[in-house]
């Protein structure tokens, strides 16, 4: 079944007025921090509840880890319990951006073992563009317990993709616009290029032109390329424009998929790492 939902889908779960559906906002900006809260208390939908990319699922920046390293996951897991999530909860995330911190947030819930968890297509644009209203109501959910149990095999670091390099059975892609993968351009890191072997599949690859998620069959295609028997290991800038890759995979059917999360701003954390320019050779 596919984690991709409809604001009609959407709309019918708030109808049931039950309290196994939480709603999560996690619009965000990424120069521009503190607009996906000032977004959300403008208007947001009905009885959704705020989570922050920064401040809620990551936390802060080290040495090494990248830009966005991923949360501690007891701190997640409490913070998911304060706003009435547990591993039993359905619940159903959005954002504005293609999806791309609506699947950070759906991944980083699949890894703390959480098997529920969807995403409404199109974001609010889409859910607004359906007819449904949109406030700026604070809910209060009722808190719970959420008890992580690690999917610790689909989470890499550096040291384990640095042996993936050229290794056979193992494909690593790169989520990135091609310009930085390329190193023609690279905005946010002091260094350009890419880890060698790597493809470069832009996330936004999943999208149809319209912005919203492609189908399963259009998914299949868009990887055709891939050997689905092999290992896929994605990363991008930070570890977030990744997860849409990581999710697109798993809907075309691929099951080996594993997210380097450090990515490119942890890799050249690391003097001594590798760093590939230009295109690789097709696949």
């Amino acid at each position: 079944m596919s984690v991709l939902k409809s604001p009609e889908w959407v709309y019918k779960r708030l109808m049931e007025k039950t309290d196994q559906t939480v709603i999560v906002d996690v619009r965000f900006h990424l120069t521009k921090p503190d607009e996906g809260r000032k977004a959300y208390t403008k208007g947001h939908v009905p009885g959704a509840v705020f989570i922050d990319l920064k401040e809620d699922l990551s936390r802060n920046p080290e040495e090494h880890g990248g830009r966005h390293p991923l949360q501690d996951p007891d701190l997640l897991a409490a913070k998911l319990g304060k706003i009435g999530i547990d591993r039993q909860t359905d619940v159903v995330v959005y954002d504005d951006s293609g999806g791309m911190f609506a699947a950070r947030f759906w991944w980083q819930l699949h890894y703390l073992g959480h098997d529920s968890v969807y995403i409404m297509d199109g974001g609010l644009s889409n859910w607004i563009k359906a007819g449904y209203e949109v406030n700026a109501e604070d809910p209060r959910p009722s808190e719970r317990e959420f008890k992580p149990a690690l999917r610790e095999n689909e989470l890499l670091d550096a040291k384990e993709v640095l042996k993936r390099i050229g290794r056979e059975g193992s494909i690593l892609i790169d989520a990135r616009d091609p310009s930085r993968y390329t190193g023609e351009t690279e905005p946010l890191d002091h260094r350009a290029g890419h880890i060698p072997g790597a493809k470069n599949f832009f996330w936004k690859g999943n999208l149809t032109e319209g912005g919203l998620w492609k189908s399963k069959e259009q998914l299949r295609q868009h990887y055709a390329a891939l050997d689905p028997g092999s290992e896929i290991v994605v990363y991008c800038g930070s570890g977030v424009s990744a997860c849409p890759n990581v999710l697109g995979l798993k809907e075309a059917g691929f099951e080996n998929v594993k997210l380097y999360a450090g990515s490119w701003s942890d890799w050249i954390s690391y003097p001594d790492h590798p760093i590939s320019t230009g295109a690789e050779d097709d696949i």
